[in-house]
């Protein structure tokens, strides 16, 4: 019987005292492996943006809450294979543009 096991990217961790008004990558190296599943944690004291480029705002991300996207539920209904690409970097940004305290985590999982 075929059998497929998630298996986790190496967690990410952004230190907030690094925030600033201009875009600062989480994840240096960026995702290891196609991932199906991420879920970025702001446990900082400051509202961010998330972009996925460096330079625009894709998503906005209160103190103290979490987003997460699983990309396969975007597959449907064409049942194709959607996944976050190896290497995709994460960055964020303080809305207030002033630096933090606490942490912003990146967890990603694939097949």
């Amino acid at each position: 019987m075929a059998q497929t096991f998630v298996k986790a990217n190496e967690l990410a961790v952004f230190n907030s005292t690094g925030l600033s008004s201009s875009f600062q990558v989480i994840n240096s190296a960026g995702l290891a492996k196609p991932s199906f599943y991420i879920r970025i944690v702001n446990d900082s004291n400051q509202d961010i943006y998330i972009s996925f480029d460096g330079v625009t705002n894709h998503e906005y991300l209160a103190s103290g809450t979490d987003w997460a996207l699983p990309s396969q539920n975007n597959a449907q209904p064409a049942a194709n294979l959607a996944l976050w690409r190896a290497y995709e970097k994460a960055y964020v940004k303080s809305v207030s543009g002033s630096a933090g305290t606490g942490f912003i985590t990146l967890s990603a999982y694939y097949v």
